[in-house]
Order: structure tokens, then sequence, then C-alpha cells
């Protein structure tokens, strides 16, 4: 076997993406994670949660006390899988302009995500992306996160198995975006629809779910400019989103967050309630 990665190439995030937006999850709720983990002898743990939740931290904590007791963990995130902005600005000419903007279904490959969990999962070793958040693209191949014949694989993200919407549901616009900028409904239906259509496969390969519950969407906002101050604050050089660019990223995502919060609950194996200020609350449903 090839000597192990240091854990940091064991990931496809930015380490410190989420960290340093939540302090940190209490070591006895990251021990019951873990232990959940292996108790349900799930191969691929999904966490998913909102913008800002502390999904990331959550997952680099648990992969830290995964390896503290021997096990080699991979941990990576829907948002490696970003198509770049080449493939982007091609739905946004071809479907809507709106695709141009990283996010929402259908901007991701879900074909490599699928490939690169089943791989995982095989024990083989395996390459997947990371994504440059502040140049909005893929990061050259060469710097690319690897793994092999891992015990655990973490994979956190903010929609995972995320229940389509209606037709009914789509017609009202839901934020002045929508109204604004799809008044015909063209993206929504189209994000809907590849929702429905392409991601389940994804979500198949999830064997167990953990969903982080806020309070509700409107503490989104915060969390993302906590984020994105957090970002420009480890490459200063880099130019980053004001609040306002901020806020109108986040409604990009509001309409299938809201079906996150209305739906996850009942779809996941266990929750965790949130306040504003990311504290765990009594467990919402934790079995």
């Amino acid at each position: 076997m090839s000597p192990r990665p240091h854990p940091s190439a064991l990931s496809g995030k930015d380490p410190g993406h989420e960290q340093a937006a939540a302090a940190g999850f209490e070591p006895a709720c990251v021990a019951r994670v873990l232990d959940d983990a292996l108790t349900a002898n799930a191969r691929i743990y999904a966490i998913c949660g909102l913008q800002g939740s502390g999904k990331s931290t959550l997952a680099a904590q648990v992969a830290a006390l995964a390896r503290s007791r021997g096990l080699r963990v991979a941990v990576l995130s829907i948002d490696d899988f970003y198509l770049g902005r080449r493939e982007r600005l091609r739905l946004g000419r071809e479907v809507h302009p709106l695709l141009a903007t990283r996010g929402p279904p259908g901007t991701h490959e879900v074909g490599l995500a699928c490939e690169v969990l089943d791989r995982l999962r095989a024990g083989a070793c395996v390459r997947w992306p990371r994504f440059d958040k502040l140049r909005d693209t893929r990061v050259v191949p060469s710097r690319w996160a690897q793994a092999e014949a891992v015990d655990l694989t973490l994979f956190e993200g903010w929609f995972l198995k995320t229940p389509m919407q209606s037709a009914a549901e789509l017609v009202a616009p839901i934020n002045a975006l929508e109204r604004n900028e799809d008044g015909d409904g063209r993206w929504r239906t189209y994000c809907n629809a590849v929702l429905g259509r392409d991601y389940p496969t994804l979500w198949s390969r999830l064997d167990r779910l953990l969903f982080l519950q806020p309070p509700g969407f409107e503490v989104v906002a915060e969390w993302r400019w906590q984020q994105e101050c957090a970002m420009q604050a480890r490459r200063p050089r880099r130019q980053a989103m004001t609040r306002a660019q901020v806020e109108r990223f986040v409604s990009l995502f509001e309409r299938v967050s809201r079906q996150a919060l209305a739906r996850l609950p009942q779809i996941a194996d266990a929750s965790l309630r949130l306040d504003a200020s990311r504290r765990v609350l009594s467990p919402a449903n934790w079995p």
C-alpha cells in the first residue's frame, strides 16, 4: 500500500472553509456522529446542512476523531464537483443565464461524483476535483485530492437527498431574484427537473444522512457572509464577494434550501437542531 496521505490531502475542500465560520462541535457530539456512522456500517456517511451551518467543520472533526482511532478517512463535498466556469457559461447561454452561477442543482458533475464515491467504497485509489471558490473554477488536476483504501468516506453538501418540488410549487417566485431574473420560471423549472432526474443516483450512494437543521432560512445569509470574510482573510489578494453579492448569491439557493428545511427532517436518518449561533440544541431526530 502507498504511504497514507496527510489528512489535509484527503479533503477536497479548503480545510478552513467553514471551520472559521463555526467554532466547532462539542466532542461528545462529534463522537456520537462517528459512532452513528460505524454502528450503521456506513461506508459513505453524508452530512447535510445549509450554507454556513458548519457541515465542513463537523466533517473535519469526525475525520480527526476517526483517524485517532486508526481509521483511514476521506472527506469530500458536493462542492468539489461543481462544473467549471466554461461549462456553466455554456449552460447559461443554452438554457438560462442564472446557470452560469455555481451552486444550484444542474451545476454539478453528478456522474463524476458517483464514480468517485463508488471507487472510495471499493477501496480503490481515486482522485477528485478541488474547486477554488474565489477564482470560481476548478483547480488544475495536479492539485486534485486523492486517497486509497479508506475505511470511511464523509460526504457533505447543502441539499443532499432533497427531493424535487411539484409543478404547482414552482409557479410563484420565491424571492426578488426569481421575480426579476426568472419571470417565466425557466431557470427554477430546469433546476427542479435536474434535481429529480439526475441527483437521485448520487443520493443512492449515501449510506446514511445526518441533517444539521438550522432555525430557519433567515440565518443563512449571515452565516454565508461569515464564510466569505473568513475566505478573504486567508487569501487577501483575491477579490471576494461584497455583502450585497453574498445576499444575492444566497437567494439563488433559497428555493431548494426551503425545500430541504421542509423535507429533510423526515428523510434524514438523524438530525441535529442548531440555533442561530450554530449551537446544537436537543436532537430533532436521533435514533
